[in-house]
């Protein structure tokens, strides 16, 4: 069994942000991601086909949803759920410290956000 830690093996600062699964099946995949200071571009929306909880581990970050005013402010061990099919976009990420994401993505059905 190998033992590994989520803040380990980060390179130094670059863009893109650094995207990497942690583990796969069919129903669910779980990734690391790593920000310093990315946003998503002007005028762009995310879109997903899966639900999605996202845990900010480290940093501080802004995730504005579609119909929204302002952005939902992040900061370490916050979390929230992003239904499939709800466009949202990352306003912003601290670049020091480093963001830090444990993001789940699965197929699912809460739509509570909680």
């Amino acid at each position: 069994m190998d033992v590994n830690n989520i803040y380990s093996h980060i390179p130094a600062p670059r863009d893109p942000e650094l995207f990497e699964d942690l583990a796969a099946a069919e129903a669910v995949r779980i990734e690391r991601i790593v920000s310093w200071g990315q946003a998503t571009p002007e005028g762009d929306w995310l879109l997903q086909g899966r639900d999605e909880w996202v845990i900010l581990l480290a940093g501080r970050a802004g995730l504005r949803f579609e119909g929204q005013d302002r952005p939902v402010e992040l900061g370490p061990g916050d979390y929230v759920h992003i239904p499939a099919g709800r466009r949202h976009r990352v306003e912003w990420t601290s670049a020091d410290p480093r963001c830090v994401w444990l993001a789940v993505h699965y197929r699912g059905g809460r739509s509570d956000g909680d």
